[in-house]
Order: structure tokens, then C-alpha cells, then sequence
């Protein structure tokens, strides 16, 4: 098969576009042909620094596609069926393994290349906003990086959920773009200070909840903009920043800092199962998956590139 590559760590262009060995089907795993990869933030941090489980590495958390192989012990899927599937590694290829257990099944009609962003971006969001985040109606949430995969769909879901909903982005283009998925109010923050500019869009309350994928010293204002009893739920590292900030401001407005991370849960029926709620729902057309581009896979150097330049809104696919 054909596959995007890596032998060292380091920036986009250390993806090769190379032949690599089929994957092995394990008796509880499926085999994919892989019709679109949904490229995510933790793709280009771990292409970055991750480790090389394999040589040479094939990256990539989520790809969607159709079942050419079922393990012995498989009995709920089968071949022809498309699924979207989540695993540590391996999308950037024509074929994948994965787990049966880290794959959803796609309803029939719903395009393939939608589903593919579906499971990590929606299921993260979803945790960050209900599970951990405890959003209820009437409060108003804060979604930093409105434009990544996770915030597209955060806003939506907090939307729908009768919250008010507060974004940021690195421009003014960017923000109006986050209108139509419910945000209420966007915050420009390359041209003004987040905290500020929450404190004077709710009367100097603070936000109830903040959804922060990009940690560094944008967790600091995430905190600074918390109101009495404010929860921030933390979910990356994308701002490629330490994770140095003074908790102090906790305190005095008894407020929480949630760590989130979906993949501890995935496999779980409670994770699995939203996951698929998320994708039915999305295929009725009650939630709508943004995509800003699509590469060939064998130009996944460019594509890494490109979303690492902070231009795309939503999700980036490579198509083999």
C-alpha cells in the first residue's frame, strides 16, 4: 500500500509519500480502505515529538472507510460496511487496522469524508462541554480556537444546548465564518486581550465554562475568565507552549480545572456509544461537520503544512 511516512521526528516535511507494508489483521480487529483522513491536532505534535512506534511511522489518530477484512473473533461488523475508526496510529495510508472495538459504523447516504471527523473532534467536544463540563442551559461557555475541529464543534453542541456561546480566533474572516454555528459573541485575540473582552461581554461575570485546546499561555486567560463557580475544561496542548500558569485564581472564585482526555475512555461503551449518537446525528443533518480543504495523501507534507499555518477553519482530509 501506499502511505505518508515518517522516519525521524521534525516538521511537515519529513512525511515521505512511500510503498509500506499492508497492516496484519488482528482476530478482534478490522482492516480498512481507507476513503478519507480526518488530519488531528495531535497528528502534527506527535509527527513533531511523538514516538516512532513503528519504522518506517505511519501517523495519524482518524480515518474513515470500508471494511475489506474481519478478524475471527469480529461479529458485529462485516465486510462492505463503512465505519469511521479511531486508533493511536496508522491513518495516513490506504489501509488500516484498527480495533473492531474503535470503530463506528457510518449510516448509509452520509458521505464518507464527514464521518471521518466525527469521532475525535465531536466525542472530544461533547466530553468537554456535558461529561466533564457539566454545561447546563443558560450558562455561557467560552470556546478557545473556535475554529479548530474540536471548537466547530463545540459551539454547535453548547449552542444547541441553550448555553451562550463566546469564541476566539486569530481574525476577524475566521470568526465570521463561526457565526453560522452559533456563536454569539467572537473574540479577535491577536488584536485584543481574551479575558478583557469576556469580562466586557458578560457585564464582568465571567464565562461558566471554558473549552481550552490549546493550553500554554492561553490557559492563563482561559482561568482569568472564569466566573464564580467557572469550570475550564483543558483538552491539548496545540498552542505548542508550557504548561505554566498560576492556579492561584482558583481559589477565590471556587473554580475547577478539568483535565479532558477522550482517548483514556474511547474504547468504553459510554465514549463508544456517544460517538456513535454523534454520527447518527450528524448524518439526520442536526449537526454539520466543517472542512476547510482536502490534500491527496501524497501531499500530506503540504496539508500538515497548511494547518499548521493557522489558516484552516474546521477539519483538514487527506484522500488517498
Amino acid at each position: 500500500m501506499k502511505a505518508a511516512v515518517y522516519y525521524e521526528n521534525g516538521g511537515p516535511s519529513v512525511l515521505k509519500y512511500e510503498d509500506a507494508p499492508d497492516p496484519q489483521l488482528h482476530p478482534k480487529g478490522i482492516i480498512i480502505r481507507v476513503e478519507a483522513v480526518s488530519i488531528e491536532g495531535g497528528d502534527t505534535l506527535n509527527r513533531q515529538g511523538g514516538a516512532l512506534v513503528t519504522r518506517p511511522h505511519i501517523v495519524g489518530y482518524q480515518a474513515a472507510g470500508e471494511i475489506v477484512e474481519v478478524g475471527s473473533e469480529v461479529t458485529n461488523l462485516k465486510v462492505g460496511q463503512k465505519v469511521a475508526t479511531s486508533n493511536a496510529f496508522g491513518s495516513h495510508a490506504e489501509l488500516r487496522a484498527v480495533p473492531a472495538r474503535s470503530a463506528w459504523l457510518i449510516p448509509d447516504g452520509f458521505d464518507v469524508k464527514l464521518a471521518s471527523v466525527i469521532p475525535v473532534a465531536f466525542g472530544t467536544a461533547d466530553d468537554c462541554l456535558f461529561e466533564f463540563g457539566h454545561l447546563k442551559a443558560g450558562e455561557t461557555v467560552l470556546i478557545q480556537a473556535g475554529g479548530s475541529g474540536v471548537g466547530t464543534a463545540a459551539i454547535q453542541l453548547a449552542k444547541r444546548a441553550g448555553a451562550t456561546v463566546l469564541a476566539t480566533a486569530s481574525s476577524d474572516a475566521k470568526l465570521e465564518r463561526l457565526k453560522e454555528l452559533g456563536m454569539d459573541h467572537g473574540i479577535n485575540y491577536a488584536t485584543h486581550k481574551v479575558p478583557q473582552e469576556v469580562m466586557r461581554l458578560t457585564d464582568n461575570k465571567g464565562v461558566n465554562l471554558v473549552v481550552d485546546s490549546v493550553g500554554g499561555s492561553t490557559l492563563q486567560g482561559s482561568i482569568l475568565s472564569l466566573g464564580y463557580r467557572g469550570r475550564v475544561s483543558m483538552v491539548g496542548a496545540a498552542g505548542r507552549e508550557p504548561m505554566t500558569v498560576d492556579v492561584s485564581s482558583l481559589m477565590g472564585g471556587n473554580r475547577t480545572l478539568q483535565g479532558v482526555f477522550l482517548g483514556a475512555e474511547i474504547a468504553g461503551d459510554r465514549a463508544h456509544d456517544n460517538i456513535q449518537r454523534l454520527i447518527n446525528e450528524a448524518a439526520r443533518g442536526e449537526l454539520k461537520v466543517v472542512i476547510d480543504r482536502t490534500f491527496p495523501l501524497s501531499e500530506a507534507a503540504a496539508a500538515h503544512a497548511y494547518i499548521e499555518s493557522r489558516q484552516a477553519v474546521g477539519r483538514v482530509l487527506l484522500i488517498p
